[in-house]
């Protein structure tokens, strides 16, 4: 790979050789208990910038711990602070940064489309899209199906109901991409509204019952609820809205062998209740861990000049 800008473009076994490397930075990761773990210095002196347009707390965390782990030095650019606010262009901004010897972007940014247009643009630095608008976010279902084969023992064939706000979320269509090339059972559960023109043509299942989507399904992945991006009322109220769409105990019955995920922020009594947010099927903090694991990979297979192996 040169650049990271979706997974649309992967094939099934790109996608399942980042898996494998991201495992094997998990275990990596995990000899900090054992006391054994030696430092790494793979990307030592190589220069990683985080350019992010919008906020984020685990996105650009993880990346940050990702490159410093593995030697490179991370620099995080500050909106507030930089010359964005004196009118300098997205442009230019990247091709500064490039001058001063960064070799790759982390770039986050609202419009869709904008991690292309940067690659297009810059000389010879690389590019990792941290979720560009409503188009992707790769890195985010790559965790998640590091996070899956983790529990479940593997990634092909399952079946997943992604409830909650499809229009809006690049972490859905990055999703779709990953699990078609997958074989799995993709169910998208979630008001009319909140549904994408033309999904009938994605090779998905629609249903506008929570209950009928997540029955016998392998994992139940809720999204947020995205108003910075919602320019319009698409439903009647948030009360409605979670007490037709937001997950409770009460349906666990439906799905007892059900991982529950979600990206993050959750909105606790809105996409699900907080007894759930917190239960024994809850593997939201376990993406979180496996997010610091497949951005190393990523990172690692971008810019490292040997292959790395556990």
């Amino acid at each position: 790979m040169k650049h990271l800008l979706g997974l649309e473009d992967l094939s099934k076994e790109e996608i399942l050789q980042l898996l494998e490397k991201g495992n094997g930075f998990r275990q990596w990761l995990d000899c900090e208990y054992l006391s054994t773990r030696t430092a790494l210095s793979d990307l030592k002196g190589r220069k990683i910038c985080l350019l992010f347009y919008e906020p984020s707390t685990r996105t650009r965390h993880s990346f940050e711990i990702a490159g410093r782990l593995l030697g490179a030095d991370v620099s995080s650019f500050t909106i507030a602070v930089s010359s964005v606010q004196k009118g300098e262009s997205f442009k230019d901004t990247l091709l500064t940064l490039e001058s001063m010897g960064f070799e790759l972007f982390v770039i986050r940014h609202s419009s869709s489309g904008a991690c292309l247009y940067a690659s297009s643009h810059l000389k010879r630095a690389k590019v990792v899209n941290a979720g560009d608008g409503m188009h992707e976010h790769p890195t985010q279902t790559l965790l998640d199906l590091l996070t899956i084969f983790r529990e479940k023992g593997k990634v092909e064939g399952m079946k997943i109901a992604i409830v909650g706000d499809i229009l809006h979320s690049r972490v859905a269509r990055s999703a779709i991409h990953a699990f078609s090339k997958l074989n799995w059972d993709i169910r998208l559960c979630a008001p009319p509204t909140l549904l994408p023109a033309k999904i009938e043509k994605f090779p998905v299942k629609l249903f506008y019952n929570l209950e009928d989507a997540i029955k016998g399904v392998d994992v139940i992945y809720m999204l947020r609820i995205q108003r910075e991006r919602q320019k319009e009322q698409f439903f009647p109220s948030i009360e409605e809205y979670s007490r037709l769409f937001g997950l409770t105990h009460l349906h666990k019955s439906l799905a007892p062998h059900a991982m529950i995920m979600h990206p993050g922020p959750v909105n606790r009594g809105v996409e699900m209740e907080g007894a759930v947010v917190d239960c024994e099927d809850s593997f939201i903090l376990e993406q979180v861990r496996n997010g610091v694991a497949i951005r190393m990979a990523v990172l690692h297979s971008l810019l490292g000049e040997e292959e790395w192996t556990c």
